[in-house]
């Protein structure tokens, strides 16, 4: 099955008596612009998003027919769970994290980070109380400057897929 877009995110969708068929996705999965991952029920899906990346976030709806709604289930992994106390601890994190170009994530005022021994000694090192976790990444902070358009209101990215990918 080719998904080229979600439709939904679950919260606005009537279920009544379908389906919820599942697909399992890392968290660093739900920003890809073309991935093959199979749902709970053995569906083959196919992401194509040849706009920018969908920024997938969990209970997004990507099919719904009169039996089944195929929806994103964002996975648990490894954590590094920081609860800053005061906004200056809370600035000398977010340098912390900042300065490795690491993926952020915010839930219930604690920082979270994708779990790797080097920074979790990192931040224990420097004084933190970092606790590891099993999480589900839901909530991003944009960190990083994105792709911006230019004149047509598509990335370089953006126009270099369609000039390789066929109309599907």
């Amino acid at each position: 099955m080719l998904i080229k877009k979600k439709i939904g995110n679950l919260s606005s969708f009537s279920v009544g008596e379908k389906k919820i068929d599942r697909l399992p996705l890392e968290w660093y999965e739900c920003t890809k612009r073309i991935l093959h991952k199979r749902t709970e029920n053995g569906r083959e899906v196919t992401f194509k998003f040849l706009k920018e990346a969908q920024n997938l976030q969990q209970d997004d709806v990507l099919f719904a027919d009169e039996e089944v709604l195929i929806v994103v289930d964002v996975l648990p992994c490894e954590a590094i769970v920081l609860k800053p106390s005061t906004m200056h601890e809370m600035a000398l994190v977010c340098y912390e994290i900042g300065n490795k170009h690491l993926p952020l994530f915010y839930e219930d005022d604690c920082l979270l980070i994708p779990y790797d021994a080097p920074t979790h000694r990192l931040l224990r090192a420097s004084g933190f109380e970092a606790i590891v976790e099993k999480r589900k990444l839901l909530n991003g902070l944009r960190t990083t400057v994105s792709p911006h358009a230019h004149a047509g209101g598509e990335s370089l990215f953006s126009k270099i897929l369609k000039l390789t990918t066929t109309n599907e």
